[in-house]
């Protein structure tokens, strides 16, 4: 069993790592050329100014008196430049959203696993390719460009410490900007080698600005906090424009450039792909930039021109990778080797020929990443297997080529412009064919795979923990040598093949995985024969029923993914599940509370995601209702007459306290981050204590089921309370009580079946013994139990939210913990929250394995079988097309399921033999591994199944 389980870890990590090689690659190139731009640039330097976090429409939008937040950018709107919307692309995180802005690509989904505070591939950038540049910010965005990139790029920021949402004064962030900025252009006057730098051409001066981004974590984008730090920044800029206008002597040789990286929802999250996230303020003016212009009507697909009384002013959108040619165009410069984005040449105020001539050296600058690209795969394919993009062949690009130079020759600039144009998406679509060139071999590998591995499993419930086989099989024969001869030749010439092609280590994995699980499957090809005869001797309308059956339950697993609501239809349809049993005229009042806690459970879906209503007397409330419980368990307590009621009751009064202390460190954060008065270190220090002990307490109660996993409640809910912001802090509370109800059903299931010796679930106690589960054969209600499990388990990820979508994800849930930003310790502490229901579901599934008599590893096949064939439906429905929404959530959708695979296999490791005794004696007090009866039953320790 050993083997199979470590064989299964390994088998599924490859599933899970293979989403990432398949669709998680980097797309960058390197080796490509620079392109140059043959013309005088019309300004000498450029000042970028990104203000992170913010939102198109809190910047343009008016009061009822037509008064703007931000007048100076407003006013710049109306006499002096261009604006528009800059589109982001998912996930609208600052790291993405500034290489975007600044490098020209968009997300390099091989960063995912780098938190989004560096780029793992090196890039080129327009601060790369700029003479001199200074930046002044946050540390996490001014490094990433900094880094690696020689002597001339200058980065001056903060202390990464002061990045606290729970500050008094976030805006200090801002004005800390503005200040150093200041002070830095008054001390050139008096320092002539900085003097003489900053009087060069192709210099960029980049201000990032975090204020407003930190603001609406902590209070939201409609918060006075957020408008106010709009008023700030907004002034701030307007005096740096005229200090560096003065600099210079008003010379009119200076670019300017007002964006963001990424907007917010209203409840303060950003990641995903919600208008407001990526919609965001594009404003540009000084030189080689068009002056307002002025319309009568324009369309667009949204009402915001109206709503903003700017619908007289020409409103220019682009995509956030835009900006980047832009701004290499205006000071001259080499457009980013690795960029994709498309100069738009409506915001130059140049003569057609520059247009012209930069759009030119941007569609060679794309072509030069499509040729590297198609190189790179040329020589690694063979010859008689290469399929070249054909819509853009080299008869193809040099014809486009040729004809836009013969265009801007003839003074057809338009026409030259267009030819660019489509040279660009042809270019853009041939290193997209390229990046997904093996995508569909690998697939189809993965699949064989998937489907060989859920076969051999299926394969092994039946042989080992069903009568199945034996009832029919007779004889049971060896493999055949010609098989194994067979499946070693078939890996020998697929690593050959993949030797010749030079491919990638990963790729042998993935290709040469399928030859051995399914010479596992064909060596069982005995139980193969007796599962065929079962199957055609069972009746052909119960087979039907039973096979819509599953399937039916498999779909609503997979649609809650996607819908919610799902969740609630299939918790509805589970509250009947007594009245189609006798469990209704057996156990009424037990019927009556499942009834109840699964409609109400029920309710959870329906509600808002997690974080947009925050309510605190809710979380109040929830722990309110855990001492009650809590103190209903004191009497049972005290009135035990064992000789260790003072320490159990010691026990509990101290997981009691844990509770109250949790509901008030919940109370007094919030408060004093009302008051801007931060994070108290004693609230801090509790909470982390409170975190720790939950992990230790359990261990230290009862060994009697029911007080254990009482205890783990309780420790949990702790956890629970601190991570909290609404209503979200109740679900935990009436999950376990559905579970424990859960467990009651069971065991009237199992009565009402015949099986004799069904202890009640207060006579179980926990054991130092090693495994003494009782063992049965499977049957169909274990089918059921699984799909249980299954469907809980996917409500305890799902209930409060959807956790495939990263703006779900509320910051204010950790500021019991920590409010300075930390990307890692932020994502493990939101993690926790959303594993803590998981492991609810899975100590009560463990208890009903306990007290329903059946062999632990026969469920958890079942149960990996069923996640499997969800896997296998996630990996069809894994987009590499549509928005960035789609394709994001749809891998995440992958990455769940497979994660839960693997934290199911882990759970149940076959650490219960002799040579991890000790370790599973502790697990096991956790867990229920195994357990003793108060009667004088004596159980027989399950046989031990041969997979090996």
């Amino acid at each position: 069993m050993l083997l199979f389980f470590i064989v299964g870890l390994l088998v599924h990590f490859v599933f899970f790592a293979s989403i990432f090689d398949i669709y998680f690659t980097s797309p960058l190139v390197h080796g490509m050329a620079p392109q140059f731009p043959p013309l005088p640039a019309p300004a000498r330097r450029l000042v970028l100014i990104v203000a992170d976090g913010l939102r198109a429409d809190a910047l343009y939008k008016v009061d009822e008196n037509r008064n703007s937040r931000a007048p100076f950018i407003r006013n710049i709107i109306m006499h002096e430049g261009s604006w528009g919307i800059s589109h982001t692309h998912v996930p609208t995180e600052s790291r993405p959203g500034h290489v975007a802005l600044i490098a020209g690509f968009y997300e390099d989904v091989s960063a995912v696993a780098k938190g989004w505070k560096e780029n793992p591939v090196e890039f080129d950038s327009l601060i790369n390719e700029s003479k001199y540049t200074w930046s002044w910010g946050s540390p996490d965005i001014l490094n990433m460009f900094a880094k690696s990139v020689g002597n001339h790029v200058f980065a001056y920021s903060y202390d990464a410490n002061n990045e606290d949402f729970g500050a008094q004064d976030v805006t200090k962030l801002d004005t800390w900007v503005f200040d150093r900025v200041k002070d830095f252009f008054h001390a050139a006057r008096n320092n002539q080698s900085l003097f003489s730098k900053l009087n060069e051409e192709k210099i960029v001066f980049f201000l990032h600005l975090l204020g407003i981004d930190t603001n609406g974590h902590a209070h939201r984008p409609t918060s006075r906090e957020y408008e106010d730090n709009i008023k700030i920044v907004d002034n701030g800029i307007k005096e740096i424009v005229a200090l560096i206008k003065e600099f210079y002597g008003n010379d009119e040789k200076t670019a300017f450039v007002f964006t963001s990286d990424h907007g917010m929802t209203d409840w303060g999250s950003h990641g995903a792909g919600h208008p407001s996230e990526t919609y965001t303020p594009f404003v540009t003016w000084g030189a080689g930039i068009k002056y307002p212009q002025k319309v009568p009507a324009q369309q667009f697909n949204d009402a915001y021109l109206k709503e903003w009384k700017l619908e007289y002013w020409k409103r220019q959108d682009i995509n956030q990778a835009d900006i980047a040619p832009l701004m290499a165009s205006l000071i001259g410069v080499p457009f980013p080797l690795n960029s994709v984005g498309i100069l738009p040449v409506d915001y130059l105020n140049n003569t057609d020929v520059f247009k012209a001539e930069s759009m030119f050296t941007n569609a060679k600058q794309i072509l030069e990443q499509f040729k590297v690209k198609m190189t790179q795969k040329k020589e690694v394919t063979l010859p008689f297997l290469f399929t070249p993009f054909k819509l853009l062949s080299d008869s193809k690009q040099l014809d486009l080529l040729r004809k836009a130079r013969s265009y801007i020759r003839q003074g057809k600039y338009d026409e030259a412009v267009f030819l660019c144009k489509e040279l660009i998406h042809l270019s853009l679509k041939g290193l997209s064919y390229y990046h997904t060139y093996d995508r569909f071999f690998l697939g189809i590998n993965v699949l064989l795979s998937f489907v060989g591995w859920a076969s051999y499993t299926s394969l092994l419930i039946i042989k080992f923990h069903s009568s199945l086989s034996r009832g029919v099989s007779k004889e049971v024969k060896k493999p055949s040598h010609l098989l194994l001869c067979s499946f070693v030749a078939i890996g020998i010439l697929m690593a050959f093949f993949l030797l010749i092609q030079a491919c990638p280590w990963t790729y042998y994995v993935y290709c040469l995985l399928p030859v051995p699980i399914w010479y596992a499957v064909l060596r069982e090809y005995h139980v193969i024969q007796d599962l065929v005869a079962s199957l055609l001797a069972f009746p052909p309308s119960h087979f039907v029923g039973y096979l819509l059956a599953c399937a039916l339950g498999i779909e609503v697993l997979v649609l809650s993914f996607f819908y919610r609501y799902m969740l609630t239809a299939g918790l509805i349809i589970f509250a009947g599940w007594p009245f189609i049993t006798q469990l209704w005229t057996r156990a009424k009042s037990i019927s009556l509370s499942w009834i109840f806690f699964c409609l109400l459970l029920a309710v959870f879906p329906m509600m808002p995601v997690v974080g947009r209503k925050p309510d605190i007397f809710l979380v109040m409330g929830a722990g309110l209702l855990v001492l009650l419980l809590s103190l209903f368990v004191v009497p049972s307590l005290i009135k035990r007459k064992d000789g260790f009621v003072s320490d159990k009751l010691f026990l509990h009064l101290l997981q009691m306290l844990g509770t109250v202390l949790s509901m008030y460190i919940v109370y007094s954060t919030h408060n004093n981050l009302l008051k801007k008065q931060g994070l108290p270190l004693f609230n801090q220090i509790v909470s982390w204590i409170i975190l720790g002990s939950s992990f230790v307490v359990p261990l230290l109660s009862p060994r009697s089921l029911s007080e254990r996993l009482f205890s783990i409640l309780v420790s949990s809910m702790s956890t629970y309370l601190l991570l909290s912001t609404g209503y979200e802090a109740l679900f935990p509370l009436v999950l376990s009580c559905l579970m424990f109800i859960w467990m009651h059903m069971e065991q009237e299931i199992l009565q009402l079946s015949g099986v004799p010796c069904v202890q009640k679930v207060t006579s179980i106690h926990f054991s130092y013994n090693a495994d003494t589960t009782p063992f049965r054969q499977l049957c169909l209600e274990d089918i059921r139990r699984a799909f249980f499990l299954v469907f809980f388990l996917v409500t305890a990820f799902f209930g409060t939210g959807n956790i495939a979508s990263i703006n779900s994800f509320d910051l204010a849930s950790v500021y019991c913990f920590l409010t300075v930003f930390s990307p890692f310790v932020m994502g493990a502490l939101m993690l926790w929250k959303i594993f803590i229901p998981f492991v609810l579901v899975m100590c009560a599934f463990e208890a009903i394995q306990l007290t329903t008599q059946l062999s632990s590893k026969s469920l958890f096949l079942m149960v990996l079988v069923i996640s499997d064939i969800m896997a296998l439906h996630f990996f069809f429905l894994v987009k590499d097309y549509g928005s960035w929404l789609d394709i994001g959530t749809s891998i995440s959708h992958y990455v769940i399921v497979m994660c839960m695979t693997i934290v199911l296999v882990f759970s149940h490791s076959p650490f219960k033999g002799k040579a991890y005794h000790g370790f599973s004696k502790k697990m096991g007090l956790m867990f229920g591994t195994s357990y003793s009866c108060k009667e004088n039953h004596v159980w027989d320790s399950e046989p031990t199944d041969d997979l090996e």
